[in-house]
């Protein structure tokens, strides 16, 4: 696959944008044989739609991408790259996009190169796009290759992607960036206090461990904590296997913050980043841990369990309290987290958690720009109690089923001290091929996460 821009050339092939309410002008400066094609052919400009125009040997002379109207193209993104499908192959210059778009369609581009080959071969399509003028195609590259990080990771099964896999992924990323790694493994969680991420994880046939990536001395301290369960069988309390089937996806939490540590590190950005992936698989077996058990968290809190298949918060939970005891300047966790936050905003939407006004405002600003939506939810303190079982400081799975992307929420915060938080509840998953998104692993928040560093972190 490829996640580049091809290089310049003189004799690239024309690929005019064009909205539909400015189709008939377009076609009065063109040669009557390019507006016979055209009309000939039934183009209209629908958004997505792609027309090639022969010259008179039959080569392709221009291109013509239709760009639909305000109302269509407010329902979707990357609308370009819907395009690029129907284009033969070659390489394109752009004429006529909008300059506020130019980045994002460029980037939907060469997002449409990516295609998941590791057990099969796939051919993505082969129409090679020159970066627009005004765009910082060395940037969009780097974004690309972390996106395509992030889904190769999400995509590939537990059978190849397990804890000792997940930490190998770690290890080839930061010896790309020469960053520093430290994993902790089985047994030695307990000994190090991470009593939970070993609880979790202690069924499986492969080690529950903890890994902890660093990069940069200079600058802002940057703490992303990514969910690592690689497959949730949802533990004594087995889950039915039509909700096991999209489990591979269960470490999305963390193949999204290694894709957003790519970007980070590839592009130099002064901060001091550390990534905690708490790597574990959710199994059975005569050691897992049970509904009723109740735990000791690395802060001292304890958690009763009443059900095996909240995981997920519990090694996060350990993770998060490590990642406050260094006082970062910020610290966000991202997580395949709840089927609460699905049915709340769908699979497009990134559900996130955070109280800090200035962090909300540049977070949004981003998002809108780079076209990576997000949607805030409350961490709404009057449900402190449902979190709250009596027997214990904290309910890993409070009964009713009420606010549960919220509870979860809740929870994690009480492990992230005093630090400046965010929780990402993302799905990690494309349930239909739209375009640059192929059905499969997809990253959410990454790339609006991106764009609002700078601002956050000054």
């Amino acid at each position: 696959m490829s996640l580049k821009f091809a290089d310049n050339t003189a004799d690239a092939i024309p690929l005019h944008v064009i909205a539909q309410d400015a189709l008939e002008d377009w076609l009065a400066d063109q040669p009557a044989p390019v507006t016979s094609w055209v009309q000939a052919t039934g183009f209209t400009a629908a958004l997505g739609s792609a027309l090639a125009i022969p010259d008179a040997d039959g080569a392709v002379s221009m291109a013509l991408v239709g760009y639909g109207d305000a109302a269509r193209r407010a329902r979707g993104r990357f609308h370009v790259a819907g395009a690029v499908p129907g284009l033969p192959k070659g390489t394109y210059r752009l004429h006529g996009l909008p300059a506020d778009q130019a980045e994002v369609e460029a980037l939907g581009w060469l997002l449409t190169g990516y295609a998941f080959d590791r057990y099969k071969d796939q051919k993505p399509p082969e129409a090679r796009l020159i970066a627009p003028e005004g765009v910082d195609a060395a940037r969009l590259e780097v974004i690309a290759a972390g996106e395509a990080l992030t889904r190769d990771l999400i995509n590939t099964p537990a059978s190849d992607m397990g804890p000792v896999d997940l930490e190998a992924a770690c290890a080839d990323l930061a010896q790309s960036h020469g960053a520093t790694i430290e994993v902790i493994r089985g047994e030695d969680l307990l000994k190090q206090n991470f009593p939970m991420i070993h609880t979790v994880g202690r069924a499986s046939a492969q080690a529950p461990r903890l890994i902890d990536l660093r990069w940069g001395d200079a600058g802002p301290k940057l703490t992303l904590v990514g969910k690592g369960v690689c497959f949730d069988t949802g533990g004594l309390n087995l889950k039915p296997g039509a909700s096991m089937g999209l489990m591979k996806k269960d470490m999305g939490g963390a193949a999204t913050v290694l894709g957003l540590a790519h970007m980070i590190m590839a592009l130099g950005l002064e901060v001091q980043l550390r990534v905690l992936i708490p790597a574990v698989e959710n199994s059975v077996s005569s050691d897992a841990f049970r509904p009723g058990d109740i735990l000791t968290a690395r802060n001292g809190l304890t958690v009763e369990i009443n059900n095996t298949d909240a995981e997920g918060r519990l090694v996060l939970a350990d993770a998060l309290a490590l990642g406050a005891e260094d006082a970062p300047d910020l610290m966000i966790s991202m997580a395949t987290l709840t089927g609460a936050a699905r049915v709340a905003v769908g699979p497009d939407l990134a559900p996130y958690y955070a109280d800090d006004p200035a962090l909300v405002s540049a977070l949004e600003t981003a998002a809108a720009q780079v076209a990576d939506p997000v949607w805030r939810l409350p961490f709404y303190a009057p449900y402190e109690a449902m979190i709250e079982p009596g027997i214990a400081d904290l309910d890993n799975a409070p009964k009713g089923g009420f606010a549960g992307s919220i509870t979860a929420a809740l929870f994690l915060r009480r492990f992230a001290g005093d630090t400046r938080y965010m929780h990402f509840d993302i799905y990690g998953w494309s349930p239909d091929a739209k375009p640059a998104r192929p059905r499969g692993g997809v990253g959410m928040g990454a790339r609006a996460l991106l764009a609002a560093l700078p601002e956050v972190l000054k």
